[in-house]
């Protein structure tokens, strides 16, 4: 989850706050990828309200329902929500589609014709639903 790897390619643009904890060398790592790092302006909290965004969401649908026992478990939490939020919950900016979602079809389904399955995410904190084959 830490590591961009191949999906570093999709990235323009990292927008970050000026915390003393983002040192040269840290902005060094996106720069050799071609990414170029944007600063926040000064004494402006509300400039990264995407950031906030994400950070309130995660925390409201996943966080605060789970004992996070050690870093590891809590990387495995994320990056199992982070599956979820990218490739399955629906985005009200994106017409109810995930992020990742290639397709243009219609996001509504007749309930009264199709088949519905329903798959566990997080020891069944989540649900996803989709259409049965």
């Amino acid at each position: 989850m830490l590591d961009l790897g191949e999906r570093a390619g999709q990235f323009r643009f990292l927008i970050r706050d000026r915390d003393t904890k983002y040192t040269d060398v840290f902005d060094d790592v996106f720069t050799s990828e071609s990414i170029e790092v944007l600063r926040s302006p000064p004494q402006a909290p509300r400039s990264n309200a995407y950031a906030e965004r994400w950070v309130r969401t995660v925390r409201r649908e996943c966080l605060d329902r789970i004992l996070i026992y050690n870093p590891r478990h809590l990387m495995a939490v994320l990056g199992e929500f982070v599956t979820h939020y990218n490739d399955h919950r629906p985005h009200q900016s994106r017409h109810q589609r995930p992020p990742n979602a290639t397709d243009t079809g219609p996001a509504a389904v007749d309930l009264a014709s199709a088949r519905i399955r329903r798959t566990k995410i997080l020891n069944g904190q989540i649900n996803e639903y989709s259409q049965a084959a």
